[in-house]
């Protein structure tokens, strides 16, 4: 009996979203990447354009979201069709913002960061904390899901800006972000900084930087990619993050 309350304590404090582990950052660069690649093959290799693009993901998002908010508990299976779907409509979206539109990488990247400040913000004020331990409700939940899309939106945005627009091509531009998880995860290791704050700063750098590396694995040799195919990529990236989700502990994390 007292095991089977402790059982039943557990599963009440446990949330929908995984803990925040190593493998979790490693899913999550891989499934940023996997954006990049697949909105490419359907916005640029099909010839379907970024608003149809948009479209289409934006469908497969909704619907997936639909089904990880009406869960019960946490399917890690599930969870992580939600993130690919916000990374592809997020590629997608921001390429029609800064090519289709004309507003450029830099004014696509000040909207986007706009409207993510502004998705924290609400959040915060609304709930009180936007520290994942906290998502124990429909409200807190959704407003996870909004700032996750407008992070990963911003992330291709920003990785583009950095690799065309500064000269440092795809791969200086993953350095840059590489670096910049780096100084995070040593800040989370050595200083009092909030890991709260820490958290939300490295999952929208980890999207930049699945941005750099997924158009350095795609784009043209003469744009500095290694012009491998869009199609090749994504499967095989897809494969690796399903063994991963499978092969690696996955947990719920804990309300607090």
């Amino acid at each position: 009996m007292e095991l089977l309350l402790h059982d039943t304590a557990a599963d009440e404090r446990a949330g929908k979203v995984p803990a925040v582990t190593l493998g979790f950052w490693v899913i999550k660069i891989l499934a940023t990447t996997l954006g990049e690649t697949g909105g490419d093959a359907v916005t640029m290799s099909m010839n379907l354009g970024y608003l149809v693009g948009t479209a289409i993901f934006a469908i497969i998002f909704a619907v997936a979201v639909a089904a990880q908010m009406a869960a019960k508990h946490f399917h890690p299976l599930l969870y992580w069709t939600v993130i690919i779907a916000t990374t592809t409509v997020g590629t997608t979206f921001a390429d029609f913002v800064d090519r289709s539109l004309g507003i450029g990488y830099l004014g696509g990247s000040s909207l986007l960061a706009g409207l993510l400040v502004v998705s924290l913000a609400a959040w915060h004020r609304t709930m009180g904390t936007v520290s994942i331990a906290s998502i124990d409700n429909k409200a807190a939940e959704t407003f996870y899901w909004i700032t996750i899309l407008f992070s990963q939106t911003l992330g291709t945005a920003l990785g583009d800006w950095m690799a065309d627009s500064t000269g440092l091509g795809y791969g200086g531009g993953a350095v840059v972000f590489a670096a910049g998880i780096a100084i995070v995860a040593a800040a989370y290791l050595w200083t009092r900084v909030s890991h709260t704050v820490l958290f939300w700063i490295a999952f929208v750098l980890t999207r930049p930087l699945g941005a750099t590396v997924g158009d350095f694995l795609d784009k043209p040799l003469d744009h500095g990619g290694l012009a491998l195919s869009r199609y090749t990529a994504s499967i095989a990236l897809a494969v690796a993050i399903a063994a991963l989700v499978f092969i690696l502990p996955q947990r719920a994390e804990e309300h607090a």
